[in-house]
């Protein structure tokens, strides 16, 4: 005996809206801190400094 679930096709769509809008926001809020912040967000010290400054090489951001 199977089990039929059939969700609201709304319920779907807004969803998938929520899940590509949130993936969206924090993909530019990581491309923000490590190819143009500069520390001014991330203040935990040098490592945190190191960390970006060798992320912006990786992804071929000008840093220097």
């Amino acid at each position: 005996m199977a089990i039929v679930h059939s969700p609201s096709r709304s319920g779907d769509a807004l969803n998938a809206w929520l899940v590509t809008a949130g993936v969206v926001l924090l993909a530019l809020l990581t491309l923000y801190l490590v190819g143009f912040d500069q520390g001014a967000i991330s203040r935990s010290g040098m490592y945190m400094h190191e960390l970006m400054h060798d992320g912006r090489h990786l992804l071929g951001v000008p840093c220097h």
